[in-house]
């Protein structure tokens, strides 16, 4: 049984991150997502929302949509934004087997992204980034 999306549509403003985090929580949640999940999502999203606003629509001069997607096995929580195109999955790796204090900056958030979920997907559709994050409700990895 898959039961309807929640979604909700806002300025892309860092004043609006409480609300995306409670939208998470709360959609999740209700969709069965265990606690751990939810925390390892939330931190996804939250990666997610503060490079969108910080460099795809700097200063809430765009809009972001979030849809969570609850299922039997999975939940998908797909954002939305209309920035410029821009795959995440096309940042590299970053190389964790460098000091700290020595490795360039940036590229963990990404990387938190593709760690704290079990399946992530970009694609462009009608001039919006869509970024589709997966977690299963139960233990194991999402196939492809």
């Amino acid at each position: 049984m898959t039961l309807s999306p929640l979604t909700i549509k806002l300025s892309s403003s860092l004043d609006r991150l409480k609300d995306v985090m409670a939208f998470v929580e709360t959609s999740a949640g209700q969709a069965g997502v265990p606690p751990e999940k939810i925390s390892g999502l939330c931190l996804a999203v939250e990666e997610a929302f503060v490079n969108i606003c910080s460099y795809a629509l700097k200063g809430g001069r765009g809009e972001v949509a979030l849809a969570g997607f609850p299922g039997t096995e999975t939940f998908v929580l797909e954002i939305r934004d209309t920035g410029p195109e821009f795959n995440p999955l096309s940042v590299p790796e970053p190389d964790l087997t460098i000091p700290f204090e020595e490795r360039p900056i940036g590229g963990l958030g990404v990387h938190f992204i593709r760690n704290f979920t079990d399946r992530v997907d970009w694609h462009r559709e009608n001039n919006w980034n869509v970024l589709r994050l997966t977690v299963k409700i139960h233990d194991g990895k999402v196939s492809s």
